[in-house]
């Protein structure tokens, strides 16, 4: 069998990569712009050292918010030179904004059009690059499955869209095949006898074990996997490439051997990092609630004209250990919206007033709840916080669903950055999926990307 494999870049790796590139190129087309015309706005050198930190700075945090680093729109052209534009813009407009830092403007102002441009084309020339170079299918990784065929296909399903470049070639029965076992003709089946072949043949990069009843493995194909291990061939399971991919625990296929997948966050007793965190609830509450009473008056203006009513309504939630409490929003529905009982929340809702649909997804019916941050029922960032009703429904039906109550609900979560609006059981397993995903790497890095999504969230208005 042949060692040589294709060359292919994993997710992690293709993130970092569209980072540091595109602040390259940007720094490039900035040095090219004052190597070969009379540039003087910035120019790459020590001396403009806090200038150009400033500018990279920008870049990355703007490029995030506006997804530029979002895999599946990186891997297209036009969802691509949109966000490029959108961030040029803001990055150019905060760049000007601060002149503290950022150097002061131009006695000629044509100089901000050629650097407003030269953000663009430089980001835009690379990107053309990554997409027909490394998009294109000598880099994709070749994977093979093996697995029980009665999985497969919601196997391929939960993968296929997470990752342009992760083609799953084909699959392996890991179970004794008859001739009256089911047959899964949705993805090519390649046989056991013919194992090491098929990898070379192939050129299969990677293998993904799927079998959720290891003793079913048949002798043939444990033998193989053994000895490719023992090659140094790249074996993974499941389970770790799920959550790698779509970053979020799976677990509707997590069984008796749950432990071994919920091995949770230090941070989560770290006293630093929960001082930290605490901290900033603090510090980000008081200034959501002074931003809060700044916009008020025009809020009550909007209540009146298209809400009706008060403009306040407080509702039991279940907290940290499953305390409740009681959380404080501005009302969005029409008054009595429950008097036939308690209902999903759902999409175009009609129990949603005018102005309460704005108020939505815009976030601003969430500024009351820095009240309930400020007095510690909630974070800043967490599980959302869900009602005592919902809650015991959906305890009896998904597994492990109280486990999210081990951290303090939050105002935004992982979930919430990760997925559309939720209004069924399903939509819940999967909230639960990203919000357990959060717990078990809740990290600053991690509460630093809620953040910033948040504000792409906000900025494409996809609030409920």
């Amino acid at each position: 069998m042949a060692k040589k494999k294709g060359i292919h870049f994993e997710v992690s790796e293709r993130k970092i990569l569209l980072r540091l590139v595109d602040l390259g190129m940007v720094f490039l087309g900035v040095y090219f712009l004052s190597l070969f015309f009379d540039f003087e706005y910035i120019v790459v050198s020590a001396d403009n050292s806090v200038a150009l930190i400033l500018l990279g700075i920008y870049v990355s945090i703007f490029a995030t918010i506006f997804e530029l680093y979002d895999l599946q729109k990186a891997s297209r052209l036009d969802s691509t030179f949109q966000n490029i534009i959108i961030t040029a813009s803001t990055v150019v407009l905060f760049y000007l904004l601060t002149p503290v830092l950022s150097p002061f403007l131009p006695e000629d102002r044509i100089q901000i059009l050629y650097f407003y441009l030269t953000v663009i084309v430089s980001i835009l020339l690379w990107r053309v690059a990554y997409i027909n170079l490394i998009e294109s299918p000598r880099f994709y990784k070749r994977v093979l499955l093996v697995g029980e065929v009665s999985n497969i296909d919601g196997l391929i399903k939960a993968l296929d869209t997470s990752d342009p470049n992760y083609k799953i070639i084909g699959f392996i029965n890991s179970e004794i095949s008859t001739p009256d076992s089911v047959k899964f003709k949705g993805l090519k089946e390649f046989e056991a006898s013919d194992f090491l072949q098929t990898i070379d043949r192939e050129r299969i990069s990677e293998i993904l074990v799927a079998s959720f009843n290891t003793e079913a493995i048949t002798a043939e194909v444990y033998h193989d996997l053994m000895l490719l291990l023992e090659r140094g061939f790249k074996i993974r399971d499941y389970t770790q490439v799920y959550e790698e991919m779509l970053q979020k625990v799976p677990i509707q296929f997590v069984g008796k051997d749950f432990y071994k997948y919920f091995p949770f966050s230090r941070s989560n007793e770290n006293k630093l990092y929960i001082f930290l965190h605490r901290a900033f609830d603090v510090i980000f509450s008081l200034i959501g609630l002074i931003l809060g009473l700044i916009i008020m008056p025009l809020i009550l203006i909007g209540n009146v004209i298209g809400n009706k009513g008060p403009l306040f309504y407080t509702q039991e939630r279940v907290g940290k250990n499953n305390e409740s409490f009681n959380i404080i929003k501005l009302r969005t529905m029409v008054i009595n919206a429950e008097e036939e009982g308690v209902k999903w929340a759902k999409k175009n809702d009609t129990r949603v007033t005018a102005f309460g649909k704005l108020l939505r997804r815009s976030r601003l019916d969430e500024i009351p709840q820095f009240y309930n941050v400020l007095k510690g029922d909630m974070s800043i960032i967490g599980p959302r916080p869900e009602r005592p009703f919902f809650v015991n429904e959906l305890s009896r039906i998904i597994p492990f669903y109280q486990t999210r109550h081990i951290i303090k609900p939050g105002l935004t979560g992982w979930a919430q950055v990760s997925t559309r609006y939720g209004a069924s059981i399903d939509d819940s397993l999967t909230k639960l999926q990203y919000d357990l995903y959060y717990i078990k790497h809740r990290s600053v890095f991690l509460d630093f990307s809620i953040a910033v999504k948040t504000l792409s969230t906000i900025l494409y208005y996809r609030g409920q």
